[in-house]
C-alpha cells in the first residue's frame, strides 16, 4: 500500500434506488495525475468527491474508500468562489490555517514563520505577486487566481492529494496550458492528482493514466498513451473521435448584423472597442478570445442586453435600439441570445415545454394551443421527447437544458442567433453534437438564419465560416475560417494557435 496515497474498492453510491456509482476501484499513486473522464452523469464527480469523504444528499454507499497517507484530501472546484468567504481577504483565510501550524514555537517566531509557510503555498500554486494578492477579496481576483488559492490552501493544509473538478472548463488554450503547468507542478512535488474533467486535450497533456466512466461504470482504464493509440472500448473510441471538420468557402451573402465604431463601457472602463465587423445572410461567425477579451459583451451588445455602449448595431441596414427595452416584437425576435449558464435562464417552477412555448405566443402572437405544439415539435427535433419537455427544469440535464434553450429560442423564427459559450460545460460527444445541429441549422435554412458562436475554443470555431478575434477588449483580427486558422495575423492570434496545437499533441510545454 506504500506506493499509493489513497485507494476506492468497488464503491457503489444509490439514489432512489438507483446506481449512479457502481463497482468502481480507483489507486491513487504519489505524484501522478490520474485522470477521470466521462460524459456528463458518468459518476466522475461522485467518484472523485469520495476521496473526501463526500457523497450527495440520501445517498446509500457501499464499498471501501482507503487514504493510505497522512495528510488531508484537498478539493478543487470548478467554481472556485463557492468555496471562499467573500467576506474576507485572501490573507485572513491563508494565515488562519498557518496560524494554527505554528503554534508550537516561540511567541516571537510565530509571526514569520506563518508567513513563510503562506508564501511557499502561494508560489507552489504558482500564484506571482503574492503580497498585492493577500490583500484582495475573492471577488477581485480572476477565476484562474480563485482556483488557484484554493490549490494553495490545500497545500497549506498539507494534502498529499488533490482533486481537481473540470479545472479548465469555460478557459481558452493559453488559460488551460498554466493549468496544465499548475498541475504538473503540484505532482512535480509527490502530490497525487485526481482530474475530473471532459476536456480530453488537457488531460492527454497531464494524465499519466486515465479511467474512461460511463452510466457510472469503469469501461476502460490504463497508460494515457496507450488509450489515445488504441482505445478498446466503443465508448472511449466514440470519445475520442477526432472527425474531421468541413470548412466552407467564404459565404457571400448580403450583410445581416453589422457593427460600426462600437465602442462599450463598464462603469469608467472601457471594456470593448469593434470599429466594424459584419454577419452575412446564412454565415456562421465565431467570436474567439480569452477570458474577460469583450466576447460577451459585444454578444450583449448586439442583444440589446448591455446598454453602455456608443456606436451602431444594425439589422438589415436599419440601426437597432441599444436597449431591448426599445426594441419591437419584431426586433426582439430578430435577434435571440442563447446563455452560457442555460438552467439559471429558466424558471424552475414551470415546465420546459410552457416556457419554450411562451416565445411563440409573445413574439409572435402565436394561440397558446399552436405554440405549444410547435414547441413540442421543436423539442424533439432537437432531440429532447416529449416525456423530458413536460418536466421542470431541474429534471433535466445541462446538454438537455441546452437544447430546450435553443428551441425557445428557434420558436421566436429569428434572423440571428447568438449562442454564448454554451458548449462550454459538454463532454466532447455532447457538444459535438450540438455543434453539429446548429450548424446545420445554419448551413439548411439558406439565408433565413445566421450564427454568431462565442467562444473561447478554436475547435468549435473550425465550424464557423468566418471568425473575429479579440484580445483585451479590441477586434484584433477578423476574416475566413480558413485562413485566420492556417494563417493567423496578429501576435494573440498566432499565441492562442500555438498553445492549442501543443494541448492537442498532449504537450505539457
Amino acid at each position: 500500500m506504500s506506493d499509493i496515497v489513497a485507494e476506492i474498492r468497488e464503491l457503489r453510491v444509490e439514489i432512489d434506488g438507483r446506481a449512479i456509482v457502481d463497482g468502481v476501484n480507483l489507486r491513487v499513486p504519489p505524484g501522478k495525475v490520474t485522470a477521470l473522464v466521462g460524459a456528463s452523469g458518468s459518476g466522475k464527480t461522485t467518484t472523485g468527491l469520495a476521496l473526501l469523504g463526500e457523497y450527495p444528499a440520501g445517498a446509500r454507499v457501499s464499498g471501501d474508500v482507503r487514504l493510505t497517507a497522512d495528510g488531508p484530501v484537498g478539493y478543487v472546484p470548478q467554481h472556485p468562489a463557492a468555496v471562499l468567504n467573500p467576506a474576507r481577504r485572501v490573507g485572513a483565510l491563508l494565515y488562519d490555517i498557518a496560524r494554527a501550524q505554528v503554534r508550537h514555537l516561540p511567541r516571537a517566531e510565530r509571526r514569520a514563520a506563518a508567513r513563510e509557510r503562506v508564501l511557499r503555498a502561494l508560489s507552489d500554486a504558482q500564484l506571482p505577486d503574492a503580497e498585492a494578492l493577500l490583500r484582495r477579496h475573492p471577488h477581485q481576483l480572476s477565476g484562474g487566481q480563485q482556483q488557484r488559492v484554493v490549490l494553495a490552501q490545500a497545500l497549506l493544509l498539507g494534502a498529499r492529494a488533490v482533486v481537481a473538478d473540470e479545472p479548465t472548463t469555460g478557459q481558452d488554450a493559453l488559460t488551460k496550458s498554466r493549468v496544465v503547468e499548475q498541475l504538473a507542478a503540484v505532482a512535480a512535488r509527490g502530490i497525487a492528482v485526481v482530474l475530473l474533467s471532459h476536456d480530453l486535450d488537457v488531460v492527454r497533456a497531464l494524465a499519466d493514466d486515465v479511467l474512461v466512466m460511463r452510466e457510472g461504470r469503469v469501461v476502460e482504464s490504463g497508460p494515457v498513451e496507450r488509450l489515445w493509440r488504441a482505445p478498446r472500448h466503443a465508448w472511449t473510441r466514440r470519445l475520442l473521435d477526432e472527425r474531421p471538420v468541413p470548412v466552407r468557402d467564404t459565404v457571400g451573402g448580403r450583410p445581416v448584423l453589422e457593427v460600426r465604431d462600437l465602442t462599450a463601457v463598464h462603469g469608467a472602463t472601457t471594456v470593448l472597442r469593434a470599429p466594424g465587423l459584419t454577419l452575412r445572410a446564412g454565415e456562421c461567425l465565431a467570436v474567439v478570445g480569452r477570458s474577460g477579451s469583450g466576447k460577451t459583451t459585444l454578444a450583449r451588445c448586439l442583444a440589446g442586453l448591455h446598454r453602455d455602449f456608443a456606436g451602431e448595431v444594425l439589422l438589415d441596414g436599419a440601426a437597432l435600439p441599444g436597449s431591448l427595452r426599445r426594441r419591437d416584437r419584431g426586433q426582439l425576435a430578430a435577434v435571440q441570445y442563447v446563455f452560457q449558464d442555460a438552467r439559471a435562464a429558466f424558471d424552475e417552477h414551470r415546465p420546459v415545454l410552457d416556457q419554450v412555448a411562451r416565445t411563440a405566443v409573445r413574439l409572435r402572437g402565436s394561440g397558446e394551443r399552436e405554440a405549444r405544439e410547435e414547441a413540442l415539435g421543436a423539442l424533439v427535433d432537437l432531440g429532447l421527447p416529449e416525456g423530458l419537455a413536460r418536466r421542470r427544469p431541474g429534471e433535466l440535464s445541462g446538454g438537455e437544458l441546452q437544447r430546450a434553450a435553443l428551441a425557445r429560442a428557434l420558436l421566436a423564427r429569428p434572423r440571428v442567433l447568438i449562442c454564448d459559450e454554451i458548449t462550454s460545460g459538454l463532454d466532447t460527444v455532447s457538444r459535438r453534437g450540438l455543434l453539429d445541429l446548429l450548424v446545420g441549422l445554419v448551413r439548411d435554412g439558406g439565408d433565413d438564419l445566421s450564427l454568431v458562436l462565442i467562444t473561447h475554443d478554436l475547435d468549435t470555431a473550425r465550424r464557423a465560416d468566418r471568425i473575429a478575434v479579440l484580445d483585451a477588449g479590441s477586434l484584433v483580427e477578423q476574416g475566413p475560417a480558413r485562413r485566420v486558422l492556417a494563417e493567423p495575423q496578429h501576435p494573440f492570434t498566432v499565441d492562442l494557435m500555438e498553445a492549442t496545437t501543443r494541448l492537442g499533441a498532449g504537450s505539457r510545454l
